[in-house]
């Protein structure tokens, strides 16, 4: 596998890139959201949100990772049979995805900072508290973050629907491409 985008294909990096964040979100995002539920004597109450924003700085390391590799090598084009809702929505479904993510990982940070502490990661390195003191600035960033952090499951769910129809009832290589596999054999619909 080539390590660049093509017209057809795409590349080992952003095939690498959206499968380490797709399990990177749903790993962290059921996280968050189980840990909505521990309380102070929880074993996990200090632990798990330890690992929730070191994953957390990670994927927005990734984030921008991705766009600039979007940027730089542009994604293969739409299969010909595809319909015009279809690519616009995909396209619309994709940037919500980015957009979301991006706020998502700016609230978080937003809450992590509140009190004026720098965020660990893993315990490697610190990232600075650059936003402090805003007035109710761990609720209003957590409301944000819990809300967004729910949609943007939904639309995960939106987005594999979408590949799986593409795959299973359309019998086309959307899934294919973005699993690194060779394009079926010329039953393609893409004539």
């Amino acid at each position: 596998m080539q390590v660049r985008n093509t017209r057809e294909r795409y590349g080992l990096m952003a095939v690498s890139l959206h499968w380490i964040m797709a399990v990177g979100v749903i790993g962290t995002a059921i996280a968050g959201l189980w840990m909505t539920g521990l309380d102070y004597y929880s074993p996990w109450y200090q632990t798990a949100p330890f690992w929730h924003k070191s994953v957390g700085i990670v994927l927005a390391a990734l984030i921008i990772l991705r766009l600039l590799w979007r940027w730089a090598t542009p994604s293969p084009a739409a299969l010909s049979h595809h319909q015009r809702w279809e690519v616009v929505l995909a396209k619309v479904i994709h940037s919500l995805l980015y957009v979301l993510l991006l706020v998502i990982v700016i609230s978080g940070y937003l809450i992590s900072t509140a009190k004026g502490r720098g965020v660990s990661v893993f315990g490697w390195f610190e990232v600075p508290a650059l936003v402090t003191g805003l007035p109710s600035q761990a609720d209003r960033a957590g409301f944000v973050h819990y809300w967004l952090g729910v949609t943007l499951l939904g639309l995960v769910g939106l987005h594999a629907l979408g590949a799986l129809k593409h795959h299973f009832l359309d019998h086309d290589n959307t899934l294919r491409r973005m699993l690194g596999m060779r394009p079926r054999p010329s039953k393609e619909k893409d004539a």
